[in-house]
């Protein structure tokens, strides 16, 4: 678990606004002097400003299917259920109808996280009230199960897309707080895991690059493998794709990026660096470079988190092509952040 003190959690903040493109909340979480206690705080937080900007756009509407005795015709008359309730003695019919409503899966996953919070989490009695604040507006929703939501199923559209950050706000909480302890009682918990910080560690880089530097075509590529000769089998090798790739005038940069509680391994009373990220950034590169220009360059980009061993920065020349290790200390002031991302472009430019 990675423990979060109040300058990461900040950083978390406006990682995640990179990563789902939220960038005019950057400059405004980055220099505020708020204070979180956890990462439940903050993501109750997150989730209040967020729904409140959606609240001004409008919250999303879908059609959803009714079944009601009426005085009138509405949609399609059931007459089975008309029948049965024996409505025609009041003069009534049971009607199925769509209706176009604001109770709508988005919302109803937005609720039932506010509401899981509130519930579970560790949260300051401030943020606690702007939570219960905000679900006033959401009084005609229905909450729902959230360990049966399907998060990979839901899709965006242009009607739908300001949801996205907050959808996946909901997502950390619910997959990456949510707990079961061994009595069966559901808790929250006050960190994140290596799984689900790497992958928004991952999307925050290439979304940096992406919206700074556009120019270096900021974007994932895939590597096929350098076999001469006879190919028989090649399709049994695995894929290859990088996590960023930055391409200057001169040069390319394969950029690998990794997080973990402990970055180093210990052979033998020996500390290196992990063994399999360099032989995996390698490969990219090699296979890559099929001139052997050595125009084609790697880096391991590690965040840095409970080490205090590996802060070293390293270049290897290997086969002819540069091999750099560096770290991003996601414990420090989000402008040098910014900074390091910053050198590292400039380096291809």
């Amino acid at each position: 678990m990675i423990k979060v003190g109040n300058i990461l959690i900040k950083n978390i903040y406006c990682m995640l606004c990179y990563a789902f493109k939220n960038l005019e909340s950057v400059a405004q979480v980055s220099s505020s002097a708020e204070i979180f206690d956890n990462m439940q705080d903050l993501f109750s937080v997150i989730l209040y400003k967020g729904i409140s900007h959606q609240l001004k756009r409008g919250l999303n509407r879908e059609y959803e299917e009714k079944q009601e005795q009426l005085s009138t015709v509405l949609g399609k008359i059931n007459i089975n259920e008309t029948i049965k309730t024996n409505s025609l003695s009041e003069k009534k019919l049971i009607c199925e109808f769509d209706e176009f409503s604001e109770n709508s899966y988005f919302n109803k996953v937005l609720k039932s996280t506010c509401l899981l919070l509130l519930r579970k989490g560790d949260i300051k009695q401030e943020n606690r009230k702007l939570l219960k604040k905000i679900l006033i507006y959401f009084s005609d929703i229905e909450e729902i199960d959230l360990k049966r939501v399907e998060w990979t199923k839901i899709s965006y559209h242009r009607n739908n897309v300001t949801y996205k950050m907050l959808i996946n706000i909901c997502y950390l909480v619910v997959k990456g707080l949510l707990m079961t302890t061994d009595k069966g009682e559901l808790v929250l918990n006050k960190y994140l895991d290596d799984r689900q910080m790497h992958s928004l560690y991952e999307k925050f880089v290439l979304e940096y690059y992406r919206c700074h530097y556009p120019e270096l075509q900021p974007k994932r590529i895939d590597i096929d493998w350098n076999i001469e000769g006879d190919k028989t089998g090649i399709e049994f090798l695995p894929n290859m794709q990088t996590d960023i790739t930055l391409i200057g005038k001169e040069k390319t940069l394969i950029i690998d990026t990794k997080f973990y509680s402990h970055s180093i391994s210990l052979h033998f009373g020996k500390i290196s660096y992990l063994s399999n990220n360099l032989y995996q950034i390698f490969t990219y590169v090699k296979n890559k470079d099929v001139d052997n220009t050595g125009n084609i360059e790697g880096m391991l980009l590690y965040a840095k988190t409970e080490d205090e061993i590996l802060t070293e920065e390293n270049t290897f020349n290997m086969s002819g092509n540069n091999i750099s290790i560096k770290v991003l200390d996601l414990n420090q002031e989000w402008e040098l952040i910014r900074e390091k991302l910053n050198n590292i472009a400039s380096f291809i430019k």
